[in-house]
């Protein structure tokens, strides 16, 4: 057994194999980082970027719930203000 076992006979497939799965690696890091849409990490959701597509404004009865349901008015006050905002 000479050094030519090692560099050559018994090694023979891995340098041949070992640049395919570098390239695979590095082709499959570079689309979760830049193909998906753009450069965004892979650990952050479409939803947490804004988006003008799929802004939802609130209606004033929705803020005028939500204020209701928070407590910071009476159920009074919100009688007259849904009756002032429906009309």
């Amino acid at each position: 057994m000479g050094p030519e076992h090692f560099w050559w006979g018994g090694w023979w497939p891995f340098p041949i194999i070992m640049p395919i799965v570098m390239v695979v690696i590095f082709v499959t890091m570079f689309y979760f980082v830049f193909g998906r849409s753009g450069f965004r990490p892979p650990w952050r959701n479409d939803s947490d970027r804004p988006s003008h597509h799929s802004q939802h404004f609130e209606t004033a009865l929705e803020v005028l719930e939500k204020r209701y349901a928070k407590s910071e008015i009476s159920r009074e006050e919100f009688e007259q203000m849904k009756k002032d905002i429906l009309g």
